[in-house]
């Protein structure tokens, strides 16, 4: 089984400015590759790109871009056009969550939610996996969540997301297995990244926090086996083989019980005791 190749490789990295997008970009940078940085903060990424530049002498285009936006996914392939370029790699990363009781949180950043979360990198692999084909080589990374395992009380848009980004990427690694496109789902548990403190959710993080450039290395690992999917971590992979063992009932009764948000958050709605 053949290790991937990155050297003299190009490869598209969203939310590169920090956490396991910025662990990416330093690991692929190391191996020889060329990046295409997208996120929000024009001063990160510059800052970035000047470092990663001055360690590795690789080329490096910064796009500076809200992915939030409905425009998005057309800004980026306008500009990869502009720059005639067409990535090798293709790393969907980008991603939040919201947190807490569905109906009591703002329908508008849910829409977002699942936008950021699975419209947007949907897009982008649709656009950019011909050339890999074409070429006979490239990879696609779709950083899931083991809340794609199963469903997430209180984050419940966030959970379906992450297992329709799950469901997506292995059913792309099936069709292009044997056509010289390697696809993989990077299921990382709690990461020591932002992210928590971002959505305001310091409960909803299971277990101890891994270090972004461990998953990230475990991540380029698997896809060198040409793995389908990666749960990092030991402890997050006999989480996610629960469904195995109990009911979905009873896993949706444990998950309500370890998301449940603190006293202070809960307003009108009452947890079922059953």
């Amino acid at each position: 089984m053949a290790s991937f190749d990155y050297s003299g490789k190009t490869a598209l990295i969203t939310g590169a400015s920090s956490g396991i997008g910025l662990a990416f970009a330093e690991q692929l940078a190391a191996r020889g590759t060329a990046l295409i940085l997208v996120a929000r903060s024009a001063d990160k990424l510059h800052h970035l790109a000047d470092r990663l530049r001055q360690q590795h002498g690789i080329n490096i285009w910064v796009l500076p871009q809200d992915l939030l936006a409905a425009e998005a996914s057309s800004a980026v392939l306008d500009r990869l056009a502009a720059w005639d370029l067409t990535p090798d790699i293709l790393i969907n990363n980008a991603g939040f969550a919201t947190y807490g009781v569905f109906e009591q949180i703002s329908l508008q950043r849910q829409q977002e939610e699942i936008r950021l979360n699975c419209l947007l990198p949907v897009t982008l692999t649709h656009a950019l996996l011909p050339a890999m084909l074409a070429r006979g080589c490239g990879a696609v990374i779709n950083v899931a969540s083991t809340a794609a395992m199963q469903p997430d009380p209180y984050m419940a848009i966030y959970g379906a997301s992450k297992a329709f980004l799950l469901s997506f990427s292995e059913a792309l690694w099936a069709e292009n297995r044997q056509r010289g496109v390697r696809v993989l789902a990077l299921c990382p548990g709690a990461t020591d990244t932002a992210f928590f403190a971002v959505v305001n959710a310091e409960e909803a993080a299971v277990g101890s926090r891994m270090p972004a450039e461990v998953v990230v290395r475990m991540a380029l690992t698997a896809l060198d086996k040409q793995r389908n999917y990666i749960i990092t971590g030991g402890q997050n992979w006999l989480l996610g083989q629960l469904s195995r063992l109990v009911t979905r009932r009873r896993i949706l009764l444990i998950a309500e019980k370890i998301l449940r948000p603190r006293q202070s958050r809960w307003q009108q709605v009452k947890p079922d005791k059953a």
